[in-house]
Parts: C-alpha cells; sequence; structure tokens
C-alpha cells in the first residue's frame, strides 16, 4: 500500500471583477487570489487492486463522500487519463476549510488530488498535463495547486505569478450561511451596474513594484449578494475595511484579529492568520 498525506490550503481574492458572460455560461474575470495558511488536510491511502474502487471519509458533515465530491470526481479524471486501471483509493479528510465559504475549500481538495496521485504514481504525468486536469474541472484548481499570489483571468484558470506579500489575515464566515457561486453569478447578473474600478490591475501594477494598498481590494460579487442577507450587513456595518472573498459568505481583513463584537453562536471566526507563498504541499 503507498500512502500520502498533503495539505490544501484556503484562498481569498484580494480582488474580483467579474466581466462579460462567455458563451459556455461562466464569465469571465479578473482576479488577485492568494493563498492563507488555513488548510484542509487529505490522507491518500492506494493499493493496486482490480478494478476503480474510491471511498472517502472524513470529520464534516456538510460534504458528501461519494461521486458528488469534487475528490471523487478528480481521482476518476486523474485515473481516466494516466490510463489505470486498477486503483482501489481511501481518502481521509480533515475538513477545516468552511464550506460553500467563497474560499475554494472544494477547489483545494480537487487541486490536492491531482497532486497526491501523481505523487503516488512517480509523477507520472507531467507539469503542463496535472495543469489541464485542473482547468477542466473547475475555475480555482490552477491557482489552489500552486498557490502564493497570482492574477487570475479568463473563468479564473489562467494564471500569472505576481510578488508574494507575507500579510496577516483574519476571517469572518456566519456559521448558517452558505452562498454558491452560481447564486452570486446569477445575482450579479441581475445589477444595473456592473462598472469595475480596475483595481485589479492597479494592486497587480504596485505589487510588481514591491507595494501594497489595502485600499485596492475589492469584489464586486459582494454587492450583488449584501443586500439580501442581514449577516453580510452585519458583518460590513462592524468592519467596514472588510471584505467579501470569492463569492461568500467568507469576509475578511488583513488584520491579526477581528476587531469588532460578533456573536461566536452565529459567526465562525479565524484569527492570527497568515499569507503563505505556495499551494498544495505534502504534509
Amino acid at each position: 500500500m503507498k500512502k500520502i498525506k498533503i495539505k490544501t490550503p484556503a484562498k481569498i481574492n484580494l480582488t474580483l471583477e467579474v466581466l462579460n458572460k462567455r458563451p459556455d455560461g461562466f464569465h469571465n474575470i479578473q482576479s488577485i487570489m492568494q493563498t492563507v495558511n488555513l488548510y484542509d488536510y487529505l490522507t491518500f491511502e492506494l493499493e493496486e487492486k482490480s478494478g476503480i474502487i474510491i471511498n472517502l471519509s472524513g470529520n464534516s458533515d456538510e460534504i458528501p463522500y461519494d461521486e458528488r465530491n469534487l475528490i471523487y470526481k478528480c481521482a476518476l479524471k486523474f485515473f481516466e487519463k494516466a490510463g489505470i486501471k486498477n486503483a482501489h483509493l481511501n481518502v481521509l479528510v480533515e475538513k477545516n476549510i468552511p464550506v460553500s465559504a467563497g474560499l475554494a475549500g472544494g477547489s483545494t481538495n480537487g487541486a490536492g488530488t491531482f497532486y497526491a496521485l501523481n505523487k503516488l504514481y512517480n509523477n507520472m504525468l507531467n507539469q503542463n498535463e496535472v495543469e489541464e486536469l485542473c482547468a477542466q474541472m473547475g475555475s480555482d484548481l490552477n491557482f489552489c495547486l500552486n498557490g502564493g499570489c497570482m492574477l487570475c483571468t479568463s473563468r479564473g484558470e489562467v494564471t500569472e505569478n505576481l510578488p508574494f506579500f507575507e500579510q496577516n489575515v483574519s476571517l469572518i464566515k456566519p456559521k448558517n450561511l452558505g452562498i454558491s457561486a452560481k447564486e452570486a453569478y446569477t445575482k450579479f447578473s441581475l445589477l444595473a451596474d456592473k462598472t469595475n474600478p480596475n483595481n485589479t490591475y492597479k494592486l497587480k501594477q504596485l505589487l510588481e513594484q514591491g507595494k501594497f494598498d489595502k485600499s485596492l481590494i475589492y469584489n464586486n460579487l459582494e454587492k450583488a449578494l449584501f443586500c439580501d442577507y442581514k449577516e453580510l450587513q452585519e458583518i460590513k456595518n462592524k468592519l467596514p475595511n472588510s471584505l467579501m472573498s470569492g463569492s461568500g459568505s467568507t469576509f475578511f481583513v488583513l488584520e491579526s484579529s477581528i476587531n469588532a463584537d460578533f456573536d461566536k453562536n452565529n459567526y465562525q471566526i479565524f484569527e492570527n492568520l497568515k499569507t503563505v507563498p505556495e499551494g498544495v504541499l505534502t504534509v
């Protein structure tokens, strides 16, 4: 039996500007994404036995442990690409990243699956092939695989490395509110004002000069959702400098702590996090 344990990081969107809708139903975006040191831990055990069997288990009751899970789908995709016919795979998922939170919890697990299986098969696929698989399976997987600070364009899968700056990060998420990307983008499409301030490229230019400006963090999906949820309004009212990550419902501040009073029964808070310069890693 072969075994590997990996850690897959959460991401935040320092900027997210939605552009136009594409013929395939997705939206073109421009975003600066950044990994943070909030991790899921995935343990893979692999045996070469007849047929393909994938068993998932874990500590969360918010995700499925069957063919609906992106880990399962990515494992099948890897076996297909690599021509693997005989594999019994067990995956134990220690879930720490909130679900439906705008933190790429599913995408980072998917990217981690490609990373781990390729390691278990002695790098059978080259980096370009792994990147192609990531792009096929979702918009954020390519970023999550490599991590750090990146400009992400097209639907998110086209990435460009940017200079990394270590920063403090704290997260706050309403416990009983998950928002799907589909809901967020659908509501964005109904906005009358879809103007972008082009903060993504303004921040990109600063980063390339070795500078950072917190006033440029921006997410225009936030205004598409804000009026519909009192929890988002409470976060913004108490933390005016906070920003929603991705399609929500998590907000972040580039500070070591949440300097506001929130009911811990209703909100999940992560403090003293840091930005990190890498994506998926072996433990």
